[in-house]
């Protein structure tokens, strides 16, 4: 499988994808969206893939919208856009299998939004974020408006989109955009350490939990309780759950294999 704009790898259960337009700061066009989408069909239909890790490079993960792409865009080009953003925004969020944007440089944008619709966010301290769209005269439209505010709250979601503030790594984890703050130097090891913990576990457990989290803002409490409740009643029909049960009883380190 060839690619444009990334560099798409996988070993040991691990899938990375790498944006690779260092020229642009990994600048996000249809290209990209393209890539994108068509690795996320190769990561949902891979048993043995069990974590995605997404990045950029030591100077950007994603510094937004290649803006000279669309400056002349129509209002039917800009909406064709966006619903190809969001296509693979949605892909990248709905895969099934824990993902993780390992964050340096600019994460601005489109950037910060594909950094967004990661499960987990570990980011150098060289890390830049930040909304700004409102500055070019638009709104973010790759999910922003909605992922921000879940993760910062209203105010402070609607001050930083507002504004199009741009903050720092520290800021983000203040803030809870990021999970995890490291040295720039670490990143890498650390983002490996992570997605290692992460393919050991439950393959079913873990697609189980995220299904339920994601859903646990369109459910009312007593919806999304019955659906956790049988849930719970059909992992016990996988040989995961076995072998967890019984490695935790005898012992040992449990070998999940997704079964």
């Amino acid at each position: 499988m060839e690619f444009k704009t990334i560099i798409y790898t996988k070993d040991s259960g691990i899938a990375t994808v790498q944006l690779n337009r260092p020229e642009v700061l990994n600048a996000i066009d249809e290209d990209v969206l393209l890539d994108l989408s068509r690795a996320m069909d190769d990561i949902v239909k891979d048993d043995d893939v069990r974590v995605l890790v997404v990045k950029g490079n030591k100077d950007a993960f994603a510094a937004g919208a290649d803006i000279k792409s669309f400056v002349d865009y129509s209002p039917r080009d800009a909406h064709e856009y966006i619903f190809q953003v969001q296509i693979s925004m949605n892909k990248l969020m709905a895969i099934g299998k824990p993902s993780i944007a390992s964050i340096s440089g600019y994460a601005l944008g489109g950037g910060c939004e594909m950094a967004l619709a990661c499960d987990i966010r570990i980011a150098a301290d060289n890390a830049v974020f930040g909304l700004p769209e409102i500055n070019l005269g638009i709104i973010p439209g790759g999910s922003g408006t909605l992922r921000l505010t879940r993760l910062v709250g209203e105010g402070k979601a609607k001050e930083l989109i507002f504004l199009g503030e741009i903050f720092n790594a520290k800021k983000a984890l203040e803030l809870g955009v990021i999970n995890r703050l490291v040295p720039l130097e670490d990143l890498e090891a650390e983002t490996a350490k992570l997605a290692r913990r992460l393919a050991r576990k439950p393959p079913i457990a873990l697609r189980t939990a995220k299904e339920l989290i994601q859903l646990s803002y369109d459910v009312d409490i007593h919806t999304g309780l019955m659906m956790e409740k049988e849930k719970f009643g059909y992992l016990f029909s996988t040989e995961d759950q076995r072998e967890g049960m019984l490695a935790f009883l005898e012992g040992r380190k449990a070998s999940f294999q997704g079964k």
